[in-house]
């Protein structure tokens, strides 16, 4: 007598019925957006099995961008959903656990905007969340102990505008918009529409719980790196985990929607001034702060005119250059000695922090009289670093 066996769930097919019923009720911005979100809720029900835990950030420039829609077609479908709205503190940190829900955050532009006061916990657990073993420390008066609480747990954020780096670094963002004139979904009602997704959902965990072993072993080949490598990673997994075009769709989702964040993502102060001290050196091999400051500030669309009651000053400039090891130094120009940078100095730093498709020129532009040798160690001639002869020089 043969035993009967189920037939394996077919992944790739869950993975197809939930982003057919997305897409029914959401205008996504591209289908790779569609994509992510859908490989991003299969991985809730999977959350034991990852080291990271990403957040799903649905933001929005202006109300009625779907947004609120999109978080109710997550709360549909994902693990175990926790709304956190009018949930304290203490009850959203005590409904973690080594299986955690999926927390829901709507109107997150409260949370993290300037009506934030009161939100400080929540944030923090927002914040350390991502990573496991990041517990919040709470001290237990009656008990007389510290306690350790955990707070990792994936997370899908809502609101209007930008959230901070720290969540948005760690996030798989999708920019919502408004339909525009020929753009239709069909409307989403609850007691109507909620069943035969949470359906869906329960067949997603029952595929995915089978394997949560496999899963946690998993080493994918990730197309992006560092953080956002940390990010996408499970929804990777999901997707070489259902197999069929899954694979393939969710390495493209993960280059277009992190080179879409990095697009959109506002550089500090110190890297505009990094990347705008590029184009001014040009080809020069030397500058005199003076002419440094007069070629930052004579960019009309630049920030450097007005960076202060009277612009950028040299010693805000070497404040600010300091945190990439750059230093101003004695040089010998042919108009006479000056305190100056040398380009050379900026070349790891330009490489590291605002590397361009094309490689930085090399220059030759301050001409130096042969035998021209610096008569101290902290004063330079133009077109040498520290106290070496540039070439020609003798």
């Amino acid at each position: 007598m043969t035993r009967s066996t189920r037939p394996a769930p077919d992944g790739a097919g869950l993975l197809d019925q939930l982003r057919a019923a997305l897409v029914r009720y959401v205008i996504l911005p591209t289908p790779q957006a569609a994509d992510a979100v859908v490989l991003w809720i299969a991985a809730t029900h999977a959350q034991p099995a990852w080291a990271h835990a990403p957040r799903l950030v649905i933001r929005a420039p202006e109300k009625r961008c779907g947004k609120s829609r999109l978080l109710d077609i997550v709360e549909a479908t994902c693990y175990e959903p926790f709304i956190t709205v009018n949930s304290s503190s203490a009850a959203v940190y005590r409904s973690i656990t080594d299986d955690p829900p999926t927390l829901l955050v709507d109107e997150a532009d409260t949370i993290f905007g300037p009506k934030a006061d009161g939100n400080e916990d929540l944030r923090g657990l927002l914040n350390a969340g991502h990573q496991r073993n990041r517990p919040a420390k709470r001290y237990d008066a009656n008990a007389n102990r510290v306690e350790s609480i955990p707070t990792f747990a994936m997370a899908a954020l809502a609101g209007i505008g930008a959230m901070p780096d720290t969540i948005e670094d760690r996030a798989v963002v999708v920019r919502m918009r408004r339909r525009a004139p020929g753009e239709s979904a069909a409307p989403y009602r609850h007691r109507r529409d909620r069943p035969p997704l949470r359906a869906l959902a329960a067949a997603i965990n029952q595929w995915l719980r089978t394997d949560l072993s496999t899963l946690e072993a998993a080493e994918p080949a990730m197309p992006v790196e560092d953080r956002a490598a940390d990010t996408w990673e499970p929804l990777v997994i999901v997707a070489d985990h259902a197999g069929g075009d899954w694979p393939e769709r969710a390495r493209a989702a993960a280059v277009a929607l992190t080179s879409e964040a990095d697009e959109n993502t506002a550089s500090s102060p110190r890297l505009r001034l990094l990347t705008a001290c590029r184009a001014a050196f040009g080809t020069d091999t030397a500058l005199p702060t003076a002419v440094l400051l007069d070629r930052l500030k004579a960019d009309p669309e630049s920030e450097w005119a007005e960076h202060g009651p009277a612009g950028l000053t040299p010693r805000k400039l070497g404040i600010m250059l300091a945190e990439y090891d750059i230093r101003s130094t004695n040089i010998r120009f042919p108009t006479g000695q000056a305190k100056g940078y040398q380009r050379a100095d900026f070349l790891d730093a330009w490489a590291r922090y605002c590397p361009t498709a094309e490689p930085v020129p090399e220059g030759e532009i301050v001409p130096l009289a042969r035998g021209i040798r610096p008569k101290r160690p902290n004063l330079v001639s133009a077109g040498q670093r520290g106290t070496e002869s540039a070439p020609g020089t003798g």
